[in-house]
């Protein structure tokens, strides 16, 4: 395994990157509406990115064909925009971004609601959230990698929620996956230690019910939950401090440190 330990100059331009990405969930919030297809929703993020000089990293990667990902309700990830899948009161959607900026990479999901959810979804929104703070509340150097995955699943499960195993957070910045793999379900004080300039996601995704996924044959990409119920998930992209942790995606200063 080898986990990159960033220079100065590569933090600074994988920090711009990431704030765009940031930048591009809070643009199309507004637009998410009972009506509007997913389709006009990716159209959207990728004027976005490029018109700020961007690239959206998923555009053509490994054959996928659009800007972004949007997962919605049984979705787990890796949804795929298209014409025939329009918003209805009631959903829930994953929006998953991932810029290249001056050749620099940032990576970051939310969750959106079209109106009013079942209680049961806001409880696995609400739930997936907290998971993701716990997550990054154990990330400073010197602690293991493990110790994410650890409390995520102990949260969820506490919860009577799951954590999807078949996917998992990922080093990010040069490029588009790096080393280590960061799983969300993990033994304490397992896998390798954290170390100053260190970036990588945590991104949980949490289930209703069963934690499998089923991907979908015709596409090659649409992760499913196998029992159809609710799968929620929330990313940053996020880098090792001398001293903790700077969440480089959030631009809703819900990290603010200072």
């Amino acid at each position: 395994m080898n986990i990159l330990i960033k220079t100065a100059e590569q933090i600074e331009g994988i920090r711009k990157s990431s704030k765009l990405a940031g930048e591009s969930l809070s643009f199309i919030e507004p637009y998410i509406r009972e009506g509007v297809s997913t389709e006009f929703l990716d159209s959207l993020i990728h004027q976005f990115i490029v018109e700020r000089g961007a690239i959206p990293a998923t555009l053509h990667y490994n054959g996928y064909p659009k800007s972004c990902c949007i997962s919605l309700n049984e979705v787990v990830c890796h949804g795929i925009p298209s014409t025939q899948t329009i918003l209805k009161t009631g959903d829930i959607l994953n929006v998953d971004v991932t810029t290249i900026l001056d050749g620099y990479y940032g990576d970051t999901s939310r969750m959106f609601y079209v109106g009013a959810v079942s209680e049961m979804a806001d409880k696995l929104v609400k739930a997936t959230k907290h998971c993701l703070n716990l997550g990054i509340q154990q990330v400073y150097p010197g602690n293991y990698f493990g110790n994410i995955g650890y409390v995520i699943n102990r949260y969820a499960t506490s919860q009577g929620f799951s954590v999807v195993y078949e996917f998992c957070g990922h080093g990010v910045g040069v490029d588009f996956h790096e080393d280590p793999q960061v799983d969300h379900a993990a033994r304490k004080n397992s896998g390798p230690k954290m170390k100053a300039g260190m970036i990588f996601t945590i991104e949980p995704m949490i289930n209703e019910g069963k934690p499998r996924v089923k991907v979908d044959q015709l596409d090659g990409w649409t992760a499913r939950t196998v029992d159809d119920k609710l799968s929620a998930q929330f990313e940053h992209t996020i880098l090792v401090t001398e001293t903790g942790y700077e969440v480089l995606t959030d631009v809703l200063g819900e990290y603010d440190l200072t």
